[in-house]
């Protein structure tokens, strides 16, 4: 019998790290039930202490889901476990997540405590968090480059203490595969009571090597890893929960574990994940890549005709891969519209939004003749961001452009309900779009990123553009949707304003 290993889902809290990523409630919510359908066994929800917005989001994911461990997160704090606590009061089933800095520079330049009343701290926190649940889970930040003796005198500490999961992360992706594994390894040898707590990985990917790190760390003894859908997370990001999964499954030969997730999930969760944050996956990246599982060359077509097995070491259908289409159009009703967005994991909090996602459906149904489910994701995902940031709305758009003469748009953007108008000349529609708009509402932010993709294939598919735009330290990421790509860039840009102009403050877990 193989044991079971644990997927721990950390993109609604580690994820929401990357600058610009952050989720509203309702986009966690959304993510959490992609997650629950995939089987994914932990879902660390968020950090409750960090914002208002962040305690009831984690508050909704634990009300809601049901069938996953719902998780939050918190430092070795009583304020912070009390907050973790009180979110998760309705959770079927609740982890609390508890860290505390264990290097020599993580103690002394960030903390300024000695290794002893780092010790002391880690296990009151633990004591406390048991008060709130039976599941408790304990961190030493940096453990990658801490000493091995004081590693293991703290996490001894913390099992007597209550601790049932010893969560080993490689904060700053510092360690190579081997030095990872052997420090895994070693530290379920020498702790005495190590069988009585599941060891499980947090990797970051400065150097690339999370998935590899974890990996390592698996086959040394580890019994959940956590990851992140698109590997997504703070600066490189995280492991990629994708990869550490289909590496598993697909090398039952070397890994004495399994997962028992539905894999033909991986897919649609990774486009939702994309769609919500606007972080784009590459088409090279391995698994959820428009590339994973194509063939150019030659040699390699002709082997695949002759037996798929020559280049594929997996199937794509396996991770979700499909023309997965769904059979409406401009004549289709309300009901069967309502009936497809529930199989594919989605519905709408009150009949308004409905009726706003149907209207936008019936519009674009007008454009394009095929609608896949790809396209609902985002029209979703559209009519979402709009009700939640009205504070900005683009009413109208005109643009021309010509060979030889200078681009024109002209445009009408509401404004707390009041419609104002203007045009700009520039280099290009989308830059003459943005310049107009800019002259309405005077952001002063700056444009960072501005990037195009297609939904679907064909040319009558929406184009989905996302900008990155930063004011004053903060970052934030717009997204817009349409079969017009300069319309679609306009609705992106006027959302990263709406985003940027509210006030939302968040703490930092590594601050």
């Amino acid at each position: 019998m193989k044991d079971k290993l644990i997927i721990f889902d950390t993109t609604l809290r580690d994820g929401e790290q990357s600058p610009g990523a952050s989720m509203t409630s309702d986009e966690k919510v959304r993510i959490a039930k992609a997650l629950e359908r995939m089987h994914v066994d932990v879902i660390e929800a968020g950090f409750p202490i960090a914002s208002k917005g962040d305690f009831e989001a984690v508050q909704s994911v634990a009300r809601i889901i049901k069938e996953s461990r719902i998780c939050a997160l918190a430092r070795a704090i009583d304020k912070d476990i009390d907050r973790a606590g009180e979110a998760l009061k309705e959770a079927e089933a609740p982890r609390i997540h508890t860290f505390i800095a264990t290097s020599p520079i993580h103690m002394e330049m960030k903390l300024r405590m000695s290794p002893d009343q780092v010790l002391e701290q880690a296990v009151a926190a633990v004591k406390r968090a048991r008060r709130y649940t039976d599941d408790v889970e304990f961190s030493p930040e940096d453990a990658g480059r801490s000493d091995l003796d004081f590693l293991c005198r703290i996490l001894e500490a913390v099992v007597d203490a209550g601790a049932t999961t010893l969560n080993i992360p490689d904060t700053v992706g510092y360690n190579v595969p081997t030095q990872f594994g052997e420090l895994m390894h070693n530290l379920i040898e020498r702790i005495p009571n190590s069988d009585k707590a599941i060891f499980s990985v947090h990797c970051h990917n400065d150097l690339g090597l999370a998935v590899a790190n974890s990996l390592s760390a698996v086959y040394n003894g580890a019994r959940q890893v956590e990851c992140t859908i698109n590997g997504l997370g703070e600066r490189a990001g995280n492991a990629a929960l994708e990869e550490i999964v289909m590496a598993i499954n697909t090398r039952a030969d070397i890994f004495n574990c399994e997962t028992n997730l539905d894999t033909t999930q991986i897919v649609p969760c990774s486009r939702l994940v994309s769609s919500i944050t606007g972080f784009k996956v590459q088409p090279n990246k391995a698994i959820v890549g428009a590339n994973a599982f194509a063939h150019e060359s030659g040699i390699h077509q002709d082997g695949v005709l002759k037996s798929r097995e020559t280049y594929e070491i997996m199937r794509a259908e396996d991770v979700g891969w499909s023309a997965n289409r769904m059979v409406l159009g401009k004549h289709s009703g309300r009901n069967a519209f309502r009936t497809r967005l529930q199989e594919i994991g989605t519905d709408f909090a009150s009949e308004v939004e409905l009726n706003e996602a149907f209207t936008r459906f019936k519009e674009l149904a007008d454009k394009k003749h095929e609608i896949f489910d790809d396209d609902l994701q985002a029209l979703v995902t559209q009519t979402k961001l709009s009700s939640e940031n009205e504070r900005y709305k683009l009413v109208s758009l005109k643009v021309t452009s010509e060979m030889g003469e200078i681009p024109n748009a002209s445009l009408v953007v509401s404004v707390d309900g009041k419609e104002k108008s203007a045009s700009a000349t520039g280099g290009g529609v989308v830059d003459a779009s943005f310049k107009a708009i800019e002259s309405i509402v005077d952001s002063k932010t700056q444009l960072q990123l501005y990037a195009v993709n297609n939904i679907t294939s064909g040319t009558d598919s929406q184009g989905e553009v996302t900008v990155r735009m930063e004011k004053e330290g903060r970052i934030v990421n717009g997204q817009g949707a349409d079969t017009d790509i300069v319309i679609a860039s306009a609705k992106a840009y006027i959302n990263g304003l709406n985003k940027i102009m509210q006030s939302k403050e968040r703490a930092h877990p590594q601050v």
